[in-house]
Order: structure tokens, then sequence, then C-alpha cells
């Protein structure tokens, strides 16, 4: 048996799932703190069966990471040295950033002698005297974490990883983030990356103590996992290291939840929270990944992803009828029991709507029964409007899909979108993002660049597949039930030689 729990904006839910089976579930509303509204949902799903405290495991997405970073709350003062001189000096580290975020933690970077050519060549020696020299300094100035970035180090880290033995052996209380353990080809994002996993390195250590000592206080002794933005799974200890890999683990959730209870491999997903929409594409039972790179908080990143469109629509968003009906983006929140009209509150939320129109069954419908009959239909032609542009954005042909609605707000879409070949509403709809953390698999993955004048492709392809599989069993899979989702292979006809960018993704069970 395992738990899954999701953290949202507005309710955590947990599920406690006997193989395939759901067992038990329960929602609460998150609480500030994030760990309360946890607390408050694994007590709830334990006063329903005591079989939770025999759970083998516990798989958690949460929004720790992701408010932190928004809300510029939490980070440690982060430094960043870019191995890569005399090349990339034109656009410096943290270049395009919000300012308050770079303000946030520190803003120091430095450039260094090094660094490799798309082929694995060095484009100059590692200056490891000037790396000493920088690392005296940051120790000096109180950075307690560091980046370190090298040109092209998915294909050659041993600049990085040179440069972080050194950093470690003369400063043993910094944290240290490679950059090619992250992102992808790409610098600039890379980079941006590796930042913020540095910047967050302390708070992930406590948070990770924190949610096992939430799970100790209820009872429960299993090992516990966090969900990853791809709908793979990750263990307390990599999470503790990768705290970025975190931050869209709500919308992958959601969506390996709806592709589970809905049979859909291959689709749309539309999740409706209270407080926003998240609209992703199924692509083989998992989320879509993003092909550009993703803004988080401001900052560009190019790791992996979920390709989601999100707009403030929620049960919780207010309701607005002055110079025009609106509807959005503002919320009410996790305060939705507090402020809904339904509830005793006076803000009128898209969940009072959907009880004064028969949608949904909570709270006092005499506190809504006197709102005007044609504006709570034109307010329901909106949001179905909002969905459907939605849904529009995230296909990618002009055809009709499956639009799979999950999500405790989706009461308020009606089963008639424009552009679905067919919609669905399965069962467990309100918790797919908890369902989706329980039966999360692990991954492996990697993304580099071949010289194929030097190898063939079918060698190239053979050598990242069993990378993956390699990374696939370090993260926990079971080999025997690994199976290889997704290969892609991007010839690269800007750069000299037979260059091929190969991409390959494994995922399996998780090992007993």
């Amino acid at each position: 048996m395992r738990i899954g729990i999701d953290v949202g904006g507005t309710n955590t839910d947990a599920v406690l799932m006997d193989g395939r089976y759901v067992v038990a579930w329960a929602k609460s509303p998150t609480t500030p703190d994030v760990t309360g509204g946890m607390l408050s949902a694994l007590r709830a799903l334990l006063a329903q069966t005591d079989q939770a405290r025999a759970a083998q495991a516990v798989m958690i997405g949460t929004t720790h990471f992701t408010n932190a970073v928004v809300e510029r709350k939490r980070l440690a003062p982060t430094a960043v040295i870019r191995l890569g001189a005399p090349a990339t000096a034109s656009l410096p580290p943290m270049v395009d950033w919000p300012a308050d975020l770079r303000e946030a933690i520190g803003g120091r970077w430095f450039l260094l002698e090094g660094g490799h050519e798309f082929d694995g060549r060095e484009i100059n020696p590692l200056d490891e005297t000037r790396l000493m020299d920088v690392t005296r300094r940051l120790r000096d100035e109180g950075v307690r974490a560091v980046a370190i970035c090298g040109v092209f180090s998915p294909v050659n880290q041993s600049n990085e990883e040179r440069a972080a033995a050194l950093v470690h052996a003369a400063a043993p209380e910094l944290s240290i983030t490679l950059s090619h353990q992250i992102g992808r080809i790409g610098l600039l994002e890379r980079e941006n990356a590796a930042i913020l996993n540095a910047s967050l390195s302390a708070l992930s250590r406590q948070i990770v103590r924190a949610l096992g000592q939430a799970l100790a206080e209820v009872g429960i002794a299993a090992p516990f996992y966090l969900s990853q933005n791809d709908g793979t799974l990750m263990s307390a200890a990599t999470a503790e290291q990768f705290p970025v890999l975190t931050f869209s683990s709500g919308p992958a959730n959601s969506m390996r939840g709806a592709a589970f209870l809905s049979g859909i491999k291959d689709g749309i997903v539309v999740d409706v929270g209270g407080t926003t929409t998240d609209v992703g594409a199924l692509r083989h039972g998992f989320p879509r990944e993003a092909g550009t790179s993703v803004e988080v908080g401001g900052v560009r990143t190019n790791f992996r992803m979920p390709d989601v469109y999100s707009f403030g629509l929620g049960g919780g968003s207010v309701v607005r009828d002055g110079t025009g009906l609106r509807i959005g983006p503002d919320s009410v929140g996790y305060r939705l029991t507090e402020q809904a009209r339904v509830f005793g509150g006076e803000v009128l939320t898209a969940s009072d709507i959907a009880v004064a129109a028969g949608l949904a069954h909570m709270g006092d419908l005499s506190r809504v029964a006197g709102l005007d009959a044609q504006f709570v239909r034109a307010a329901l032609a909106a949001i179905q409007s909002s969905v459907a542009q939605a849904i529009d954005r995230m296909k990618v042909s002009a055809q009709p899909v499956p639009v799979v609605l999950v999500g405790g707000g989706s009461c308020l879409v009606a089963d008639d979108l424009t552009g679905a070949s067919e919609v669905i509403r399965p069962a467990y709809y309100p918790i797919a993002n908890a369902i989706g953390a329980a039966i999360a698999q692990v991954g492996g993955e990697v993304d580099r660049v071949y010289d194929l004048s030097a190898m063939s492709r079918t060698a190239a392809l053979e050598s990242a597949k069993a990378e993956a599989v390699e990374r696939a069993c370090a993260a926990g899979a079971a080999p025997a039930t690994l199976e290889v989702v997704e290969v892609e292979e991007v010839p690269l006809t800007y750069l000299p030689s037979n260059a091929t960018r190969v991409r390959v993704k494994v995922v399996g069970e998780l090992q007993p």
C-alpha cells in the first residue's frame, strides 16, 4: 500500500492506495506553512482507516520550493561560478533575472577560464588558482551556496566536477550545485536552474526533515519520496540535493493521475483547482514536456518541466460584475471555507456560482439563492469559453482530442467542450493529483550531444539508453520493470561535424 499526498494552493489531498485501488482519501485546506495542511489531511485519512500506518511508501508533491522562489523568501545567499572565459563574457550570469530575486540571493557571480566545446574539447584549462581566490572571498562574504556552470558541461562534466572538488575541500560548509546534473544543453537556462537550486539548498534540508517529522508525528514510519516535474519520483535524499526538480510536481501529478484513472494515454488534461486551472497534454501517459524554456518566478530555465498552460480560474476565483463580468485571476485560495458566500463570507466566488447553478453541493444554498439566473448563466459561459480556449492552445492540430477533467473545481466545467472528441470525468477525479503521486514511477533521463563522426548512430542511442537505465536504477527503479518511454534525436546542423542531440527517458516501478 502507498500514500499519495499533493499540496495545492487551496487544498492538500491525501489518498491511500492498495495497488490500483483507492482505499480511502481526504482533503484539507492548505495552510500557510504547508506542512500543517499535510498533517490535517493525513489525520483525516487515518480517521477513516488505520491501514494508512501500514503503508510501504509515501509519495509527496509539494509547493514548498516553488513558493519560496515566487515569494522571494527563505533563499540562501548564493554565488555562481561560470567556467567559460574568455567565451560567454557578453551575457553575464543572472542577466535576465528580476532585480528583486537577484537581490534576494546576493547577485554574486564570477567568470573563470574553463569549459568545453560542443564535442567535449576544452576551451581553456580550469583556472584553479583563481577558483581558490574566489572560494576564499565567498567564505568571507557569508555565501552559503554555490552554483558551478561550465559551457557544454552536459557533454563533458570534468571541469564542473574538478571545480566542485576543489571548492568543497577549501570550504566544506558551502552547498554546491553542478549545472550538468539539472539542466540541458543551453547555457543561460541551465545556469539559471542551477542557481535557483543552490539558493534552495538550506530550505530543502529543512523541508525534507519537516516532512519526515510530520509523518512520524502521525505514526507513519514508511520511507517517503517526492514527485518530480516529469511525473516520476525521487528519494528524500535526492530532493534535498535537487529541490528545483519539484517545481511542477503538482500539474505533473494531476496529469499522471488523470491518465491512470481514465486510461487515456494521449490527450488533454484540464485540472481545475481552487486557485488556478492547469491544462496540459498527455503523451504516452506522461506529461508532454515543454520544448522551450520555462519561466519559474520570472527566471528562464531548461530542466525537464511539463508543458502546462495555467490561468486564474478555480473554485476560489473571485467573481465581479461591475463594469463587466470578470472571473479571477485573484482567488480566496485556502480561505474559501471562510470567505465564499455559501460558507457565510461576503466574497462571490466561482464556487458560489456552481452552487447556485446546481453543479455543486456545498455550504448553504440559501446564501446564493438570490443571484440573478442570467448572471449565473453568463458566468458559466465565460468559464466554459476560457477552458475551451486553453485546450485549443495546448492542441498540436485542429482535430478533436480526448479531454480528461480532474480537480475539485472541475464541477465548474460542463461536458460539451469545444475541441474535445470526448470529455471524461473519471471516478475519484477530485483527488487525481494525490493518486498521480501514489502511482508514480521512477525515471532516468539522458540529454546530451553525440559526435556521429566518431561513433555510429546505433552506438550513440545504445549509450544514451544504457545511461538512462543506470540513472533509473540508481534512483530506485526495479530493473525488471524498466521501459523506454521516449527517444528523441535532433541533428544539430548549425554545428561543425555530424553532431546530434539525443534524449532518452526510461521509467520503471519503485523497487520493493
